[in-house]
């Protein structure tokens, strides 16, 4: 098999074996894994070859996630397989824990702190939120062991941040409960924030 290769838009370098188009990687790649055009190679060169593409480029799609947000290990891996092998994927997802860049148990952390603080999101919620981004269960059960949550205060800030004056309208203290069961907060603790604050208010 003969290798070719040829530039593309940006720092594109495309890769064909025999003039029919292989794969894409990029000039750093290259530069470092230079071989010249019109080299003939076998079968066993080109797997090796595509193995080193691949890997750099699932380093690469890493690199490209986390610098927008803080990824679990397991929801990272999913958006990697969309354009990589699990081979390269597990590899480069094991560098970045590593190198210390990906931590499910950092990551469960800064999600939780979130989802209370801004979000006000109930207890259940939370752990559904937790669950849904692929964290395990024992790292969520004992991050939030170190939290003191009180829902009651909770739900009386999104109350006066979302709810107080739907709260006053006719039929509007059944609407806000209903509405606050369906985000996961339990009766007893909906009842107990909606007497605080009725309190407050007289």
């Amino acid at each position: 098999m003969i290798l070719t290769f040829q530039k593309g838009r940006g720092t594109k370098i495309h890769l064909l074996l025999d003039d029919a188009y292989k794969v894409t990687t990029d000039e750093n790649f290259w530069t470092d894994n230079y071989i010249p055009n019109g080299t003939e190679i076998n079968d066993e060169q080109w797997q090796e070859l595509l193995v080193k593409i691949n890997y750099k480029k699932a380093l690469n799609k890493c690199s490209e996630f986390l610098s927008r947000r803080d990824h679990s290990v397991k929801e990272l891996r999913a958006k990697l397989l969309r354009t990589v092998d699990p081979e390269s994927a597990d590899k480069a997802i094991n560098r970045y824990i590593e190198a210390g860049y990906l931590d499910d148990r950092r990551f469960c952390e800064s999600l939780i702190d979130y989802l209370l603080t801004v979000k006000k999101y109930s207890l259940n919620r939370i752990q559904a939120e937790c669950f849904k981004k692929g964290i395990d269960r024992d790292i969520v059960a004992d991050t939030l062991a170190n939290y003191e949550i009180d829902s009651v205060e909770t739900i009386v800030a999104l109350i006066y941040s979302k709810y107080i004056t739907k709260l006053f309208q006719e039929n509007g203290r059944n609407k806000v409960i209903a509405a606050l069961e369906r985000q996961g907060f339990y009766y007893s603790d909906i009842k107990s924030a909606l007497d605080r604050i009725q309190e407050n208010e007289l």
